[in-house]
């Protein structure tokens, strides 16, 4: 690999003790996290490891830190981090931490709005036997907007179940549809899943026109962030009963108390839950334990989405 020129000085921050005490071995660290006082050595951070889902300090605070060369983020998205972190400094994201979880939580997110959960829990809850036909996921032909690494997780794990399956990405390439041909596969879509990154680009990329080409029926799974749909947008399409959706991230967020979308009909909501699982942590261990590794002995990190 090719040599990184670093300075003598390389000094972490990471967010538990735990964690550092796991990975110490590698480099010299502190911890730090929103809430606690900035250590003796603030001054010397040069590699930064946000609090997991942390408060919006847990960003702010790269601004604090003179010396800092790279930040670690422990989520697959990085827009916040991006607009956040100060000129020159190079972020990392956590692909592949997150596929696993996130994967499972969408596919369960498309069995449950499809087979009618809510309603069955519904009616458990008032002692009614509520017994009428569902969707299959079985046959649905299955759009997938986004195929980096979550986006293909979920593909792996819907190809068991007999789906039709496209994926679509900035470009087409070998078994991948360009996004320009979006609008044209949605009408023979019957679940649409979002796992892009938030950009300029996909900012607001399912808005109201984009929604209204998918077909009656339809169900539209977020697992992306929030602002890649246009909320107002999706809240005229689910009142009209026109789609489903199924939504681990939403716009506003935290989804505010008396919002519409919680009383929205044919939506389910979770509260941006999808990499937060017991999976989480053995593989944020693996990937900060490389990145340390890789940064210690000045060799050239991996998932860089801004280079410094």
């Amino acid at each position: 690999m090719t040599k990184v020129t670093r300075p003598a000085t390389r000094l972490a921050a990471l967010p538990f003790d735990d964690w550092a005490g796991r990975l110490g071995e590698l480099i010299d660290v502190v911890v730090w996290r929103p809430g606690l006082p900035w250590p003796e050595r603030a001054n010397e951070i040069t590699f930064y490891v946000p609090e997991y889902m942390g408060p919006a300090q847990s960003l702010t605070a790269m601004r604090d830190l003179p010396a800092l060369e790279v930040v670690q983020t422990l989520t697959a998205g990085f827009d916040d981090v991006v607009a956040q972190a100060p000129p020159g400094v190079t972020v990392c994201n956590a692909a592949g931490v997150h596929d696993a979880s996130t994967a499972e939580l969408v596919v369960g997110m498309m069995i449950a709005s499809l087979r009618g959960f809510a309603d069955f829990s519904e009616g458990q809850r008032l002692g009614q036997w509520r017994h009428t036909p569902r969707p299959a996921l079985a046959d649905r032909r299955v759009v997938i907007v986004g195929a980096g690494s979550v986006g293909r997780a979920v593909a792996a794990r819907l190809h068991p179940f007999e789906v039709d399956l496209v994926l679509v990405a900035r470009s087409a390439r070998t078994g991948i549809e360009s996004v320009d041909r979006l609008p044209a596969l949605l009408r023979d879509a019957d679940v649409v899943v979002l796992t892009v990154p938030l950009t300029a680009q996909t900012h607001h990329l399912f808005d109201a026109a984009m929604l209204a080409v998918m077909r009656d029926g339809a169900l539209l799974v977020n697992a992306a962030r929030g602002p890649v749909v246009d909320t107002d947008a999706l809240l005229a399409e689910l009142a009209s009963g026109r789609l489903w959706a199924a939504l681990d991230v939403t716009d506003p967020e935290p989804l505010p108390p008396g919002h519409p979308l919680w009383s929205a009909p044919q939506v389910m909501i979770t509260p941006h839950v999808g990499g937060d699982t017991s999976a989480f942590l053995p593989r944020a261990w693996a990937l900060l334990r490389d990145q340390l590794h890789r940064y210690a002995a000045g060799e050239p990190l991996q998932h860089i989405v801004t280079k410094g």
